[in-house]
């Protein structure tokens, strides 16, 4: 991506678009500490803390490296397919966190 009259364009890892279609993993950087509610989730190189408010999210974050893409994820966490977009908006806060990134 370049500018008009800059040359090359930067776009910070926080404000890259999320896409789905990837396959994705929780960061080896991130711990995930279970909770009534869901889990804490702790990045150790940035040392950003979020909150997983809900087991079906927390089984989705740890099912995502096993499957090719977002979608699989959810079909093999059996979340109702009317719920996807609300995983998928979850799943992007995670990436634009760092708390998940995109598999190599």
């Amino acid at each position: 991506m370049t500018g008009p009259d800059t040359g090359p364009v930067t776009i910070p890892v926080d404000e890259l678009p999320f896409d789905p279609t990837v396959g994705w993993r929780k960061s080896p950087s991130v711990a995930l500490r279970p909770e009534p509610f869901g889990a804490l989730v702790y990045h150790f190189g940035n040392r950003k803390l979020s909150f997983l408010k809900s087991q079906p999210l927390v089984a989705v974050v740890k099912a995502l490296e096993a499957h090719p893409d977002v979608a699989s994820t959810l079909r093999a966490c059996e979340v109702p397919e009317a719920q996807h977009p609300a995983y998928v908006t979850a799943l992007a806060t995670l990436a634009r966190s760092q708390m998940i990134e995109v598999r190599a």
